[in-house]
């Protein structure tokens, strides 16, 4: 049995137990490269992947090089060139649609769930793997592992289809059970019609305490009304001592929620918390290749996908559209794209980072803290005010890199003491204070984030 057979016969085990999303992220350009005295040595695109497949997949591969060579004894996974690896690429099967089908935009009325939102179109990388296990543990055990279940992370970095996906697979699985997704602002508008309309107001409250599963997604709007958390508190309590399943997601941890009920607050921290970062240069270029996978005759060369997953750093949703761009453009052109040619539309269509203005800054920290912007430059010392416009001192200074005399003077013409105060006080606190380096986070990835949340 030729090297070629044996890794073929192996990936179509591997494949068996595998998403194919992971499988095509992890196995995608990999070949048997040695065979020697039952040691053999797999070839592996890139450190990344070489480090994923010995942490994660050491024993799968073993079991199955061992079912068809038995004599295989050791294992080693060595880094090597793009040419090399060329003989593997026909090992993955090609998906059977290219283009988007109906499910693409269809969104059940029953739950509001999108089918397409699964774990198996869910590319798992070291920026979300501990999010995406917690997930995948309340689909096996709803409301008795980790409840609620709390993700969040900055705009654009997967919250809502791992959401989505813990929905559509306790529904496979758990047929019977209610399973409901909504946005917390449709929730909050659902309370105030309910407020409003006092025969309504029973049965609206009923419906989201029948459900088995509930998904609140973006739960950070809930902050200022006061109504709706007091509802959203109520139902929390119902649906956990009838175990019950929450999920909720938000750009920000709970304590970095301005304006939250501390008992809401309590009740989010109680269970499991789970944050989802932006992604490294290698499991960017991870996603693209999974993604390019279904691209067939105009799936992107290995530099194209490169350079993309350099250029756009922080933001997943941003990355799949780069990619569905470049395949655009190649269709109506009829050829794969040039690295000068996808240099030059990446630079007309992805948004660049946006440039800081001092204005951006304070305006951002107001809105964060929920402040009014006019009270920052006010000679006030109220706590509410004190901690904001130190944090926007200190973003001037960082930041934008404004001279504490300068800082000053934006401030309502204060001396230049007070901004070097202003700047230590919060270097100082951001290393005692995990929640104030949370909350500088949060209001960063707003910044440099020319998305709404």
């Amino acid at each position: 049995m030729t090297n070629d057979e044996l890794w073929k016969l192996t990936l179509s085990g591997i494949e068996a137990e595998l998403s194919h999303a992971n499988f095509a992220t992890w196995f995608a350009q990999t070949a048997i490269m040695e065979q020697t005295s039952g040691k053999i040595v797999i070839g592996t695109p890139s450190a990344f992947v070489k480090e994923w497949l010995e942490n994660k997949y050491m024993k799968l591969v073993l079991k199955y090089l061992r079912t068809h060579a038995p004599e295989v004894r050791s294992l080693e996974f060595s880094i090597l060139s793009q040419g090399a690896l060329t003989p593997s690429k026909a090992q993955l099967p090609k998906p059977h649609e290219e283009q988007m089908d109906m499910r693409e935009l269809y969104v059940d009325k029953d739950t509001n769930l999108n089918p397409r939102y699964t774990f198996e179109t869910f590319v798992v990388g070291r920026f979300n793997e501990i999010a995406h296990a917690a997930a995948l543990a309340v689909t096996e055990k709803p409301g008795v592992a980790y409840n609620p279940l709390y993700i969040y992370g900055g705009v654009g970095l997967g919250k809502t289809h791992l959401l989505q996906s813990i929905g559509n697979r306790i529904r496979a699985l758990f047929p019977a059970k209610r399973v409901y997704y909504v946005s917390t602002d449709r929730f909050a508008n659902d309370i105030m019609f309910a407020i409003r309309t006092p025969s309504e107001k029973d049965a609206i409250k009923e419906k989201y305490r029948s459900f088995d599963l509930l998904i609140l997604d973006d739960v950070q709007f809930i902050a200022n009304r006061t109504a709706s958390q007091e509802e959203m508190f109520h139902i929390f309590n119902a649906m956990s001592e009838a175990n019950k399943q929450i999920v909720f997601s938000s750009d920000r941890p709970p304590k970095s929620i301005i304006n939250l009920d501390d008992r809401l607050r309590s009740r989010f921290e109680g269970g499991m918390m789970a944050d989802v970062v932006e992604p490294d240069y290698e499991t960017r270029l991870a996603i693209l290749q999974a993604k390019a996978i279904v691209k067939e005759e105009y799936r992107p060369a290995a530099d194209v996908l490169e350079y993309t997953a350099s250029v756009i750093q922080t933001n997943i949703r941003e990355l799949e559209g780069a990619l569905n761009t470049i395949v655009a453009n190649s269709k109506i052109r009829r050829r794969p794209l040039s690295i000068e040619e996808v240099k030059d539309i990446l630079s007309k269509n992805t948004k660049p980072r946006r440039s800081l203005s001092a204005q951006h800054i304070i305006k951002s920290v107001a809105q964060f803290y929920d402040v009014p912007e006019r009270y920052l430059f006010e000679k006030t010392r109220r706590k509410e005010v004190v901690r904001p416009r130190q944090v926007a001192m200190f973003l001037l200074r960082e930041d934008f890199s404004g001279s504490y005399p300068y800082i000053g003077q934006k401030f309502g013409g204060r001396d230049h003491t007070t901004a070097i105060h202003a700047y230590l006080k919060i270097s100082g606190d951001m290393k005692k204070d995990e929640r104030l380096r949370e909350e500088i986070k949060t209001i960063r990835s707003h910044l440099y984030d020319d998305e709404k949340s």
